[in-house]
């Protein structure tokens, strides 16, 4: 029996655990930083498996760090996400509509399979548990901390409405204004006022006079958070939320720079005080590594997922895209359900733990398998993957 057939049996016959994964995961969302039971568990799972533990991991509660064989050869991480969103149902509950319990089945799964194989390569099999995707970006402050500077490659894959390999998600920085005024009453005393509610809507004006001289794939969104409290008292404490997005880190710091200056000249045109602030982490664009990519679809496809789109598209933004600036990382989408409904959306949640998200869980376990284990077989390729990273930083 060659590798190829012991991943496939193993797999099958650890199936029920990794389907377990996905069915516990998805009968208990939990919020960004709050995902108690589901790290606990998977925590648990890997730790029966022999797996030696971190956890909590690098101060993150919620975090965890499994590893598991030798450091004669490569460490190949994969990473599971387990965190939900809010706000779905007629009571509008958390719910897993972006799939993230399958991503934790399908990446602590080949974590399991792999386990069960130590004997056939040399290198270190390594589960990163990376909270609160959907809010902060656990990752961006995982990669800050060092958690990626031993690890040589990175997995990961997750639930769409079609399949594709040529994933892109978009740099991001979130930003706070605050802007402190005076009050004053409106009708009163108006000249004595310092209204920062003009400070936050003179703020969206040059906004969006700016966005004439953007690249078109810059994406800039933003909200009041604050706005006063009554018509008849000028307010003196305002506060709006932006987040400024692109295809590339380099081209979002200048304009970062730009939205930044139109808060400053709004407080300079009102007289109010303006405090700048990140309400989230900072997201880097995606680089998925094109020689990872390679041995992935070649995998993918033996292993029966064949149906990939070739279109790139930007779309939303990912705390994976800080792994993929510091670390070989293959990113991939899996097409589930009727190929219109797409992540987020509230009829997601009946494809990402369907019969058919369950099938295709075992097929992706088995061809992220079959690539870290080319990985640890031939240097080369990986050789490849880290000199394809060191000239995008260039």
């Amino acid at each position: 029996m060659n590798l190829e057939e012991k991943i496939s049996k193993i797999s099958l016959q650890l199936k029920n655990e990794i389907i377990n994964i996905s069915d516990y995961i998805f009968s208990n969302p939990e919020l960004g930083d709050k995902e108690f039971l589901s790290s606990k568990y998977l925590v648990n799972l890997l730790e029966a498996n022999g797996f030696r533990i971190q956890y909590p991991y690098l101060e993150i509660e919620t975090a965890f760090r499994a590893e598991f064989g030798d450091n004669d050869g490569p460490k190949i991480a994969f990473l599971p996400e387990y965190d939900a969103l809010p706000g779905y149902g007629t009571n509008k509950e958390n719910a897993h509509a972006c799939g993230h319990n399958w991503i934790a089945a399908i990446t602590v799964g080949a974590a399991l399979v792999l386990s069960r194989l130590k004997d056939n390569f040399k290198g270190k099999i390594v589960v990163i548990g990376t909270p609160a995707e959907e809010t902060v970006g656990r990752k961006a402050d995982m990669v800050n901390r060092g958690a990626f500077q031993d690890i040589d490659a990175v997995f990961q894959m997750h639930l769409s409405s079609a399949s594709s390999l040529n994933s892109c998600s978009l740099a991001m920085d979130a930003f706070e204004f605050k802007f402190k005024g005076k009050a004053s009453h409106a009708a009163a005393a108006p000249d004595e006022g310092i209204n920062a509610l003009d400070a936050v809507n003179l703020t969206f004006a040059g906004i969006s006079a700016l966005r004439q001289q953007l690249k078109s794939d810059v994406r800039i969104h933003g909200i009041i958070t604050q706005g006063g409290y009554a018509p008849n008292i000028i307010p003196d404490e305002c506060a709006c939320r932006f987040e400024v997005r692109s295809e590339k880190r380099s081209y979002l710091n200048k304009v970062s720079e730009r939205v930044k200056n139109c808060a400053k000249g709004a407080a300079l045109m009102t007289g109010a005080k303006l405090e700048i602030s990140n309400f989230e982490n900072s997201f880097d664009d995606l680089r998925v590594n094109k020689a990872l990519m390679e041995i992935s679809k070649k995998n993918l496809e033996i292993c029966g997922i064949k149906d990939f789109a070739e279109i790139k598209n930007s779309s939303g933004s990912t705390d994976l895209g800080n792994v993929s600036h510091v670390c070989p990382t293959m990113y991939g989408n899996i097409g589930v359900g009727d190929g219109k409904t797409s992540p987020h959306e509230e009829n997601f949640l009946d494809y990402v733990n369907s019969a058919e998200a369950k099938e295709k869980a075992i097929m992706v376990v088995q061809a992220l398998c079959c690539s870290a284990i080319e990985l640890y077989e031939n240097p080369k390729i990986l050789e490849e993957a880290k000199k394809e990273l060191a000239v995008s930083r260039i």
